[in-house]
């Protein structure tokens, strides 16, 4: 992988000091160093003690990472919502977890995505998830191509530049304050579980908020916006309200027939590409089982306004 930059500014710096404000870690420096990789300006190869000056054309020569042999490949395919060089979007369905576990050591979507890669003979097929889901959760979800796209990525994680929202469809017997509004609540561990979380004033901090769009006979459809990322934080947080997720029988949602697991759907990813600066908008349409009940809804909804006109 090539990396490329053009020194706009006027002023004295290191390439080293230069490289590490695009975010070249110490270790991937090592690795360029020591694995055939290179750093070029203006074609020649360089040291890191060189003096940048304007205009100069810095070359980054990344050695391929290859593949991890742990990660075993699917032949399932995947629903590309977006891909570049640098960075995967990918469609996730319900039932498939986001990492391989010791029970499905080849069922998730990490091995789904290293079998599209081995496919298209990419020469790095190491898996970097940006942002997982719950293994009931469908929507997009981010891969990074490469460790220094990955710790981009991580970067703007940490500064919440990085924006996913979800939608979620609220039990019936949801009653939440306000049409809009923010959960300001602590989360942590249950006692008597390492699966399930709950709101605890020792807990580590979580905010979300959200937005009713839509008050149906069955349940309320919300947008939802997180500002920390805790395990489970949505399911937990509207469980909390006394608003469960439906069909989330983990925190104590109704079940119902149409969507037989917790209603959440990450619907979109908007963040600033780290490498050509623009800014991404990804949008994951909603699954089948989502569309189903909107549907039902939007029937039982006409019923009942023919009702009150007669």
């Amino acid at each position: 992988m090539i990396y490329e930059w053009y020194l706009e500014r006027d002023q004295d710096i290191l390439l080293l000091t230069f490289l590490r404000e695009q975010g070249v870690s110490r270790k991937l420096l090592t690795k360029v160093r020591h694995y055939g990789g290179k750093v070029c300006i203006n074609g020649q190869e360089a040291y890191m003690r060189t003096h940048l000056k304007e205009g100069d054309f810095i070359q980054l020569f990344v050695p391929d990472e290859g593949e991890h042999e742990t990660t075993v490949p699917s032949q399932i395919p995947i629903k590309i919502l977006y891909e570049d060089a640098h960075f995967l979007v990918v469609d996730k369905p319900f039932g498939v977890a986001s990492i391989p576990s010791r029970q499905q050591p080849d069922m998730s979507m990490a091995n789904r995505v290293k079998g599209y890669y081995q496919s298209q003979n990419y020469p790095d097929q190491i898996i970097h998830i940006v942002t997982r889901l719950d293994r009931d959760t469908t929507g997009a979800m981010l891969f990074a191509k490469s460790k220094y796209a990955h710790a981009l990525m991580d970067k703007q994680l940490q500064n919440k530049t990085l924006e996913k929202i979800y939608y979620t469809i609220l039990t019936d017997t949801a009653i939440l304050p306000s049409e809009h509004g923010y959960i300001d609540q602590p989360i942590g561990r249950t006692e008597d579980s390492i699966i399930t979380r709950m709101v605890r004033e020792d807990g580590k901090p979580a905010l979300t908020e959200y937005w009713v769009e839509h008050s149906y006979p069955d349940g309320q459809l919300v947008r939802v916006k997180l500002h920390t990322g805790r395990t489970h934080q949505i399911r937990v947080h509207f469980a909390y309200m006394q608003a469960p997720l439906l069909g989330d029988s983990l925190y104590n949602g109704r079940l119902d027939a149409t969507i037989q697991r917790q209603a959440l759907h990450c619907k979109e990813l908007s963040f600033i590409h780290p490498i050509t600066k623009e800014p991404l908008h990804i949008v994951s349409e909603f699954p089948e089982d989502f569309q189903n009940w909107l549907g039902e809804q939007e029937v039982k909804e006409g019923r009942e306004n023919a009702r009150t006109t007669i």
